[in-house]
């Protein structure tokens, strides 16, 4: 998917986002923040778009948000200022390809329903893997291909409107594992229908 369009795409489902596609993805949104709150620490959230699960950090995390769409991150810088929301310590306009962060700087790395829409997903989870410390973990939730029956041919259909619908409807699971440095600790379905995948990786 082109940067391009990622831009366009998201400029125009920023206003409706949180009704829409947000609230569709809240279930693995929520289920990804309680575990991070449970591990504390550093945490760069990666796509952060409109700042939905912001809402939700507590405890001790110090939560970093970057997003590539003006559009989106006003949104969340919104919702942070109105709601005080002390976890979060920045929203910062950024490419995830080139992430400006030292290496081995956070404790955990969320990436929530991002991976299936940024240009290079491969250079992306890259740029993921050197940030992480060693021992840190990257929490996932994505919409990731399957590889049969009726909800794969409807995926395979609709894979040629990636630029209009703003996500690839055929995504991989390969292409988030490439890096030799991060290992699957969790791996779990859940709602609707199984279509999304719950996926914790360990850097060793």
């Amino acid at each position: 998917m082109e940067i391009s369009a990622v831009k366009s795409s998201y400029a125009r489902w920023a206003l409706f986002y949180d009704r829409t596609f947000g609230a569709v993805t809240n279930k693995g949104r929520w289920k990804a923040v309680d575990y991070i709150n449970k591990r504390g620490g550093r945490v760069l959230e990666v796509g952060v778009g409109t700042g939905l699960a912001l809402l939700k950090y507590e405890g001790d995390v110090e939560v970093i948000g970057i997003d590539y769409s003006a559009e989106m991150l006003q949104k969340a810088r919104e919702k942070t200022a109105k709601r005080a929301l002390s976890p979060v310590k920045e929203l910062i306009e950024m490419d995830a390809r080139e992430l400006d962060f030292p290496d081995n700087y956070f404790d955990t790395v969320a990436a929530m329903h991002i991976l299936s829409v940024a240009p290079e997903p491969e250079r992306v989870m890259a740029e993921i893997a050197r940030v992480l410390k060693p021992g840190g973990e990257v929490v996932i939730t994505n919409h990731f291909a399957r590889e049969s029956g009726f909800l794969a041919f409807i995926e395979k259909l609709t894979a040629p409107l990636e630029n209009v619908l703003g996500w690839h409807s055929d995504f991989q699971m390969s292409r988030v594992l490439e890096q030799d440095c991060l290992s699957v600790q969790t791996q779990k379905s859940f709602p609707p229908l199984g279509m999304m995948t719950f996926l914790v990786l360990k850097k060793t």
